[in-house]
């Protein structure tokens, strides 16, 4: 009689066991996400902290850039490498706010781990915060203010806003004017939705300050010209030619040695060498060429002294070891084609223009400028200065927050506050609404609601005012209806936002919000890790 009831026990503890196992597998999972989250916390806003970061290598980065830190931070746990995932996607989409991304998943996995603890099933969490998601998206539109292209003041307060929380803040009234003007110049007004970010070069070059930062309409190479021979370093209505072949003597395909046993024989090869030369260079001068870009080689050397010095007498101006991933650049932004040969050397496929020309800066480096396009294409060119390698990076990614936020703004043309008044507002709106939902799913939004108050909790914690109090009057000013009531974080208190010109594009909010709740719901969702050898 005892053998049956103890298959049942048993029976009974297996099922008992079984989920015991998957909460710990998405306990595991969300604390690590959540360590990940903390770990980025303290950079937001712009009194938060910058990270230094010291790679295997030996390299130092310092930066602020949320989806730059989890990018060099080794993250081993499967769950974790979401979030990373989760800032670089950010980046990709809207390019600023990786920070706020992260913050925003990890106050969201925490509160659906309060759910979890009591007893609610995680579908039934994940389905809430997908409707919550939703609702958020209509809120933010609501909330935002339209804009015009036109309207350049807006634009610049944008991308100022967005330089702010960086370590090059100082200068953001240098970069926000060239990040819009940057923008501006390479919408194509046949597609004037979209932006190629391609189309803006960003040059960097050791010296100098992030102060005698440029752009620049036209092309510029961080390199010197070739004059080992005498070129010239400046040449005025430049017809310019981009060269993929080598200007030297031929070789072979195979590995051979030629033996000479005479000096005549020596000779008739230096003669064919120098004639060979010579030939190809009167060909390209008879085009009227005088600017030559050769693109680098690796089979052989692009250019030998002997073709240097020729082309020195003809009078033209080399500027060799072009990279491969610059030729298409350097090609729209001339407006000619790359030439693959010798014989293919025509007039048509020339690019024209008024300067080219190698101008030093002030400690010793040197680059070259080409200005004066004609018919330039849709591009431009930023050459960014610093005074140490860091402040450069550093000054180089900001730039390209600074560009995205002005891309947001073409794509979807609408601002909304900053200063953690959109976080706030959501949560309020959310909260009210969370009211008239039924049973599991209004418990839960009302969660969800309160973990958005994590973006103005930070800001205030990281500028070192009393967070609670300054979210409390936050709260306040939003119930008596004040929709742009967000925290000032240089006076230390709660002022209408857009009048302190502390605005984002609508998208860097909305996608922030989508893709956390993605990511959280994707977590929540896995209840076991198997890990394949």
């Amino acid at each position: 009689m005892a053998a049956p009831a103890v298959s049942k026990a048993t029976r009974a503890t297996e099922k008992f066991v079984d989920n015991k196992r998957k909460d710990d597998i998405r306990m595991a999972n969300i604390t690590a996400a959540q360590t990940v989250a903390d770990a980025v916390r303290t950079s937001l806003g712009p009194k938060g902290m910058d990270k230094m970061i010291s790679t295997s290598s030996g390299e130092v980065i310092i930066t602020n850039d949320g989806a730059t830190i989890l990018n060099k931070m080794e993250v081993l746990q499967p769950a974790a490498k979401f979030l990373v995932e989760l800032s670089k996607s950010q980046d990709i989409v809207a390019g600023d706010g990786t920070t706020t991304v992260v913050v925003i998943a990890g106050a969201l996995l925490k509160a659906s781990l309060i759910l979890l603890s009591s007893g609610i099933h995680p579908t039934v969490v994940s389905d809430a915060l997908h409707k919550a998601s939703i609702k958020a998206v209509e809120v933010l539109s609501a909330m935002a203010v339209p804009v015009e292209l036109s309207d350049r003041d807006s634009l610049v307060k944008s991308a100022s806003t967005s330089l702010n929380s960086k370590v090059v803040s100082q200068y953001s009234t240098l970069l926000a004017p060239l990040a819009v003007d940057a923008v501006l110049s390479v919408v194509d007004p046949e597609k004037p939705d979209l932006v190629d970010l391609k189309d803006i070069k960003i040059v960097k070059k050791l010296g100098g300050t992030v102060d005698d930062t440029e752009l620049i309409k036209g092309l510029v190479f961080d390199k010197k010209v070739s004059h080992a021979a005498g070129g010239p370093t400046r040449v005025e209505n430049a017809k310019i030619g981009v060269i993929q072949f080598q200007i030297s003597p031929p070789k072979t395909d195979i590995e051979q040695s030629i033996v000479v046993s005479d000096y005549s024989q020596m000779d008739r090869i230096l003669k064919e060498e120098r004639n060979y030369i010579l030939g190809m260079i009167k060909k390209i001068k008879a085009t009227g060429c005088n600017v030559l870009l050769i693109q680098k080689s690796i089979l052989r050397d692009a250019v030998t002294d002997l073709s240097l010095h020729y082309l020195a007498k003809a009078k033209i101006l080399v500027i060799k070891d072009v990279e491969r991933d610059e030729i298409e650049f350097i090609t729209k932004t001339l407006n000619c084609l790359p030439i693959s040969n010798i014989e293919h050397f025509r007039v048509e496929k020339l690019g024209y223009a008024d300067l080219v020309e190698e101008v030093p800066l002030g400690d010793g480096g040197k680059i070259v400028k080409v200005t004066g396009i004609k018919d330039m294409g849709r591009t431009t060119s930023v050459l960014v200065r610093g005074s140490n390698q860091l402040v450069l990076d550093e000054a180089e990614r900001s730039l390209h927050d600074a560009l995205c936020v002005v891309r947001c703004l073409v794509n979807k043309k609408f601002l909304i506050a900053g200063g953690g008044a959109p976080e706030i507002e959501l949560s309020r709106q959310l909260g009210a609404w969370a009211k008239v939902l039924q049973g599991m799913e209004g418990y839960c939004v009302k969660s969800f609601a309160e973990a958005l108050e994590v973006i103005p909790y930070t800001l205030a914690e990281n500028a070192g005012l009393n967070p609670i109090a300054i979210v409390t009057e936050l709260r306040n000013r939003h119930a008596q209806g004040e929709i742009n009531a967000g925290i000032n974080v240089r006076k230390g208190q709660i002022t209408n936002i857009l009048e302190e010109n502390v605005v984002q594009p609508l998208l860097v909010s909305t996608s922030a919000i989508t893709l956390a709740t993605e990511c959280v719901r994707m977590i929540l969702k896995i209840d076991d890790i198997v890990t394949v050898r």
